[in-house]
């Protein structure tokens, strides 16, 4: 079963770190997305920019509307994700355990729905 780990951290104590204090989480990231790939439960993971860069972006009676920044004021910000592969949800909780953010904010996990756009038959 695929799950998406949508992980999310504070950005102002991961830009608080000292420069080796990040590179050791960066190469602890690295180190354990290999593991990950090696053992097949890795499909894709990306680190997403700056909540500074986001847009959202609403329709509401057929009128678009953006606003600079995530949907809600949050302490944390979706940071970035990872698509993984597992039997089930306590193997997805083990992997997302050890991801860095998992210490630093936390990761939410949700299934993929895999039927999800087909058209019915």
């Amino acid at each position: 079963m695929k799950y998406l780990c949508l992980v999310y951290f504070d950005e102002s104590k991961l830009e608080a770190l000292s420069e080796s204090e990040y590179n050791a989480l960066i190469q602890e990231t690295i180190v354990y997305n290999e593991e990950l790939r090696r053992s097949g439960h890795y499909l894709a993971a990306n680190a997403l920019q700056s909540v500074r860069t986001a847009t959202t972006v609403r329709v509401r009676n057929g009128k678009i509307s953006t606003t600079d920044g995530p949907f809600a004021e949050t302490t944390e910000q979706l940071g970035g994700y990872l698509l993984l592969e597992a039997r089930d949800l306590n193997e997805a909780v083990r992997i997302a355990s050890r991801l860095v953010p998992a210490r630093l904010g936390s990761v939410e996990i949700r299934p993929i729905k895999e039927d999800a756009g087909k058209l019915p038959e």
